[in-house]
């Protein structure tokens, strides 16, 4: 991961409009889809030009970090601080269960924006700085359900090979092409990690 540089403070009506983007687009891509909605259309939905999206907040992929980082850190929130057995001082085993169902309920609720961002490479889905999150605190609890041995490096294999199972394609296909019950695909999850 690359080291974050020194960025001057964001002038105040700057932010103000790179709020006013982020939430336009948050309205459109959940009324319309993400694959439906042109910058034009959030452009004119937030009342500046096209050019002031892509200066702002930049092009579609940046645009959908954006309205997806504030969700996403309500969720490291919850995990970091919140009350076990999400948060810390749960047993092991249900800690586990419960941070599978928050990354499920997550990756379901966001599916149509994080599909598109699943579209970069294979490398990026793992090595941006919140798939590392998710993936180092993942390891972190199948660690602690496997205690002795080389548990660390065992769980941080398995964390690797066990995230992709929960792609935003792979759920919705499950869900919505297959018609598998979403109790079904967490039950599945559980079972993968059961010790």
């Amino acid at each position: 991961m690359a080291p974050e540089r020194a960025v001057a403070p964001e002038r105040s009506d700057t932010a103000c409009g790179r709020a006013a983007i982020v939430a336009a687009a948050a309205v459109l891509f959940e009324r319309g889809g993400v694959e439906a909605v042109s910058m034009e259309n959030i452009a004119e939905a937030a009342g500046v030009g096209r050019s002031t999206v892509l200066s702002r907040v930049g092009d579609r992929a940046a645009l959908i970090h954006a309205v997806l980082a504030p969700r996403a850190a309500a969720l490291r929130e919850r995990v970091e601080e919140g009350p076990a057995p999400l948060g810390p001082g749960g047993e092991p085993v249900d800690a586990l269960n419960a941070y599978l169902d928050a990354l499920l309920e997550f990756v379901w609720t966001n599916r149509a924006l994080i599909r598109t961002l699943e579209d970069d490479s294979l490398e990026t889905y793992y090595t941006s700085p919140l798939s590392e999150f998710w993936i180092g605190e993942l390891a972190r609890r199948l660690s602690a359900t496997r205690p002795g041995g080389d548990a660390d490096a065992d769980a941080e294999y398995l964390a690797h090979v066990l995230f992709p199972a929960l792609r935003a394609n792979a759920v919705d296909y499950l869900v919505s092409a297959r018609g598998m019950p979403l109790s079904q695909v967490r039950a599945g999850l559980h079972s993968l990690v059961a010790v």
